[in-house]
């Protein structure tokens, strides 16, 4: 799989900063001026890019009453028709968002929940596409992603480890290996408990490619935590305010949580550095003051090296400790004052 992928203004990979999403999703609460201003608010609160959903109610699913399209959790009392009529972004907006957004200087791309949909995105010219949990199954769906040959982030969760297995597959097929999976927990909000965050260095082995983090918990810690493990595109909800309420917002960030988010992610990065057993210029200065073998006694010339007048201190600047043992019962070539650093030239052997 590509480990390094060009997604709009941005170069994601293993060495590349954590690309960071701000996911809209039904918060612009059917309101297109309030959407330009939660794309003011990810640009404001250092998102990469910020994320729209394409579909209708009739695209995603059917208007029917039966027990199976009955909505849960937040939103109990609605079926699914009635959900995503409240929550779906027109589609006559979407070209008016995608260019306010890159003014921002922000990349923007949708997910797409239909074939339709996509052929919909592509006269956008959308620099990726992102598939939701739900539709990981949707093979078609995925299929006809790839064949952009667009970058396809997946999400996963709700899929089994098969499921993940047939859709890289299937994106593979289609000739794009510019895949990234994203770790998720479709509860709302996601329990810590079960993020299982530790799958993800895992399925960017098992999948050899870049990995990341769609994140519905509340606060910033798993987020922080998934780019420890090596999450190199974190997606978070973001809306203007919670008490204003709307389908998502429950389970969303505000501006400045965003924006402390995204300052614990880019300090993150700095202290995580990459992997070197090199030292710096200050490093090198400080093994000065580590250890080395010492007079820590006024020794005659001919006297016996012993425990009582050689001893392993700061500074760094004698004989290494490694050869304590060795001139021990040794005498010393000349006279030694006490704070000399041993060298062989001053031991007789």
């Amino acid at each position: 799989m590509d480990r390094k992928i060009q997604l709009g203004n941005h170069r994601i990979s293993e060495q590349s900063g954590v690309y960071i999403v701000a996911e809209m999703s039904a918060n612009h609460n059917m309101d297109y001026k309030r959407a330009c201003e939660i794309i003011d608010a990810a640009a404001e609160a250092g998102a990469d890019a910020v994320k729209i959903q394409t579909y209708t109610a009739d695209t995603i699913t059917i208007d029917c009453n039966g027990k199976e399209f009955q909505a849960h959790g937040l939103w109990e009392g609605m079926n699914l028709y009635q959900l995503y009529q409240k929550a779906y972004t027109p589609w006559e907006w979407q070209e008016g968002l995608l260019r306010y957004a890159n003014e921002k200087g922000l990349d923007c791309f949708s997910s797409p929940f239909d074939i339709t949909a996509v052929d919909f995105l592509e006269q956008l010219h959308v620099p990726a596409y992102k598939i939701a949990s739900y539709e990981i199954n949707d093979i078609p769906l995925i299929k006809k992603a790839a064949q952009t040959g667009k970058p396809v982030i997946l999400s996963t969760g709700i899929a089994r480890l098969s499921d993940i297995e047939l859709a890289v597959h299937t994106c593979k097929e289609a000739g794009n290996e510019k895949v990234i999976l994203l770790k998720c927990v479709s509860a709302y909000p996601a329990p810590l408990e079960e993020m299982n965050l530790k799958v993800l260095p895992n399925m960017s082995q098992t999948f050899d490619c870049l990995v990341g983090l769609s994140d519905h918990t509340l606060g910033t810690e798993t987020a922080i935590a998934a780019v420890a493990l090596g999450a190199k595109v974190i997606e978070k909800h973001l809306t203007l305010k919670r008490e204003n309420g709307g389908v998502d917002s429950a389970f969303s960030m505000e501006k400045e949580e965003f924006a402390e988010m995204v300052r614990q992610i880019r300090r993150i990065e700095k202290a995580l550095g990459t992997v070197t057993y090199d030292l710096n210029q200050k490093q090198k200065e400080s093994r000065l003051m580590s250890r080395s073998l010492f007079a820590v006694k006024d020794i005659r010339q001919g006297e016996t090296l012993t425990a009582e007048n050689v001893r392993s201190i700061r500074p760094g600047t004698g004989l290494h400790t490694k050869y304590y043992e060795k001139i021990l019962g040794k005498t010393a070539g000349e006279n030694l004052k006490k704070g000399t650093p041993l060298d062989w030239a001053l031991i007789n052997h």
